[in-house]
């Protein structure tokens, strides 16, 4: 009898694993990353043909919102070059970190679609990561405390499966009378196909603003509209708003160069014999507006493609129907059942002053991923994480470098600190990077955390959170530096003092 799986030059044949992650874009590169580092038997599985399969689509301009500056202070081989490297997925080798500058072609700062899948690709062979292609996830079970993943090669079996299937499933408002006459963002055609055509774009998020920006030259005039205003990310001081890449249209729209942005309601389309009517009424006034034009592209957002886990329990919000996450990456209401990738800003974590954190981009789930890993490698496996005993006279220096060097830091800033705690026998542990708001919200040993953070006022501080008699009371802010230098004098004389005796 032949043995087919002795033909089949892939890796990881269906049967039982510790850990099976679904998903091979950078949320599943970098978590199987993390696992192979600690040993952990694991299977990755994939329906595309190669790693990376979102960014041969997407964004339909071709260049990323998110930058990699391949010139700075820091040696491409460092931990702190990652602060200004975006893309390239993190890995402890000096010689695999920093992927993405060596592959970009110097004409911009933000990787074409190519380079980032190119990117991926060299990450998995320089690491030796593994990635079993053609492998469509189609569905769940479970027998006991075993999930069960089916696909048409067989059954994948595991007590821990960890979910990076992103945010990529065309989510249209079907409760829209005649939402038929408009395409999705995904069906969106070559840009010349608009010239000289009336746009309606709905929606006024990155998308919509990055169709308006490549069409810009092309169609005339470009409507942008949604019921609430458009906000951009500078003014939010996060990757929540629309991108400084796609401001121009803003800008037309101010000096009248044929961009109209409505903040007003879409409630029907209505086909006519060349054009299509597009029903609104505006947001201030409730007055109606109807717009007369060619084409109508809805720009309204994705969900994440959870097939039929929600049946086995896992609850989702929102339109997206993200899953609702521990700040362990864990589903609330299904325990075992993990995720990774862009649909970790799931996670709602401390969201100071309204500011969501940055999971939704690559330089923030990442992070999140070690964080999983570490939560898999203690409960699962019996791996715990490395506390080293640490010295208290570098504990303020310690603290202040990270605040002024520590990527983890600023991409994630109000989520992501770094901790040191006291045993009970005085010792101080070098907790690493945690949580913010597991650290703020759970008992623990004294301790302190640092974050940096960026407040109402647009000010970027480090903030520091003490926790004695195992809560956290308050939190106080240091003072902001022009320069994001913290190790200063003044800066060492304030964190002495907030520190007190916590730390003995």
């Amino acid at each position: 009898m032949t043995d087919l799986a002795a033909l089949d030059p892939r890796p990881f044949p269906p049967g039982e694993y510790g850990v099976v992650v679904v998903g091979s874009g950078p949320g599943g590169l970098q978590v199987s990353y993390y696992l192979s580092r600690l040993g952990i038997d694991h299977a990755v599985i994939s329906a595309e043909p190669a790693p990376c399969g979102m960014f041969r689509q997407f964004p339909f301009f071709q260049r990323l919102l998110s930058w990699t500056k391949p010139h700075t202070a820091f040696a491409h081989d460092t931990r702190e070059y990652e602060r200004y490297d975006f893309n390239s997925l993190v890995a402890f080798e000096p010689q695999n970190r920093a992927i993405m500058p060596g592959l970009m072609d110097g004409s911009s700062e933000f990787p074409s679609r190519a380079e980032m899948e190119a990117g991926m690709v060299e990450f998995v062979d320089r690491t030796g990561i593994a990635v079993r292609d053609k492998t469509p996830w189609e569905g769940t079970s479970r027998e006991g405390d075993t999930f069960v993943l089916h696909t048409p090669d067989g059954d994948y079996r595991t007590k821990v499966p960890v979910f990076a299937v992103g945010a990529a499933q065309p989510l249209m408002p079907d409760a829209i009378p005649g939402i038929e006459h408009a395409v999705h963002y995904v069906d969106t055609r070559d840009a010349a196909s608009y010239a000289g055509k009336r746009l309606f774009i709905m929606g006024k998020a990155n998308s919509g603003f990055e169709l308006a920006s490549g069409l810009l030259q092309w169609a005339s005039p470009i409507i942008l509209a949604s019921p609430r205003p458009a906000q951009l990310s500078v003014n939010l001081h996060s990757l929540g708003g629309v991108r400084a890449r796609y401001v121009q249209p803003w800008e037309d729209a101010e000096l009248g160069g044929g961009v109209f942005i409505l903040d007003a309601s879409i409630e029907r389309l209505e086909r006519h014999d060349s054009s299509i009517a597009v029903h609104t009424r505006r947001s201030d006034n409730a007055e109606p507006f109807v717009a007369e034009v060619d084409e109508v592209i809805a720009a309204t957002g994705f969900t994440a493609p959870l097939r039929d886990l929600a049946a086995l329990g896992v609850s989702t919000f929102g339109r997206s129907e993200l899953p609702a996450m521990t700040n362990d990456y864990e589903s609330v209401t299904l325990p075992g059942v993990f995720f990774a990738g862009t649909i970790t800003q799931g996670v709602s974590g401390l969201k100071k002053f309204g500011i969501p954190a940055n999971s939704g981009a690559v330089q923030g789930h990442r992070y999140n991923s070690r964080l999983a890993v570490r939560e898999i490698a203690a409960r699962y496996f019996g791996l715990q994480r490395e506390r080293p005993q640490i010295d208290p006279g570098t504990v303020v220096e310690r603290l202040l470098t990270s605040a002024s060097i520590t990527p983890e830091l600023w991409h994630q800033k109000s989520y992501l600190a770094h901790a040191i705690s006291r045993d009970p026998d005085g010792r101080l542990r070098d907790e690493g990077i945690v949580s913010l708001a597991a650290y703020v919200d759970e008992a623990g040993p004294d301790g302190v955390a640092i974050t940096v953070e960026t407040d109402d006022r647009g000010s970027i501080h480090p903030a520091v959170y003490v926790r004695r008699r195992g809560r956290v009371d308050a939190d106080a802010a240091l003072d902001e530096a022009p320069l994001t230098e913290y190790r200063t004098p003044e800066h060492r004389r304030q964190l002495q003092v907030l520190l007190g005796d916590v730390l003995g």
